[in-house]
C-alpha cells in the first residue's frame, strides 16, 4: 500500500507544525523569563510560533486549504532560519550575550530542520501526484 502523506518520525507535517509552533511559543516565553529581558525581541520565537501553530491547526481543520496554509508555514520557517543566521554576526564573541545567542542559534537550527522537513514534504507530494 502506498503512503498518501509524507511523514517524519511518524508524524505528518501538519502535526509537526503544531508541535513546532508550541515549542517556539514556550521557548520564547522561557527565554524571556530566564533572561529577565524587558525587550519584546526576546519574544520573537513566540511571535513566530503563534502563526505556525495556528496555520498547522487550520491545515488539519480545513484540508481543502491545506496547500495554502502549508506554504505560509514553510515561508515562516524559512524566515525563522534566516533570522537565526543573525547568530553568526556575533562572531568571534559567540555567547557574549548568552540568552540572545542561545535563542538565535535555536532558531537557526530548528528553522533549518523545519524548513527541510517541509520541503521534503512538498517534494514527496509532487512526486506522488
Amino acid at each position: 500500500m502506498e503512503k498518501l502523506h509524507f511523514q517524519f518520525l511518524g508524524l505528518t507535517v501538519e502535526k509537526i507544525s503544531i508541535f513546532y509552533g508550541i515549542f517556539l511559543i514556550i521557548f520564547g516565553i522561557f527565554i524571556s523569563i530566564v533572561s529577565n529581558s524587558n525587550s519584546l525581541t526576546s519574544y520573537i520565537p513566540t511571535f513566530f510560533g503563534i502563526p505556525i501553530f495556528a496555520f498547522g491547526y487550520l491545515s488539519i481543520r480545513y484540508p481543502e486549504k491545506k496547500k495554502l496554509f502549508m506554504h505560509i508555514i514553510v515561508l515562516i520557517g524559512l524566515i525563522i532560519f534566516l533570522g537565526g543566521l543573525d547568530f553568526l554576526r556575533s562572531y568571534p564573541n559567540f555567547f557574549e550575550n548568552l540568552w540572545a545567542d542561545i535563542s538565535k542559534l535555536s532558531l537557526l537550527i530548528s528553522g533549518l530542520i523545519f524548513t527541510y522537513i517541509n520541503i521534503q514534504s512538498f517534494i514527496f507530494i509532487r512526486k506522488n501526484k
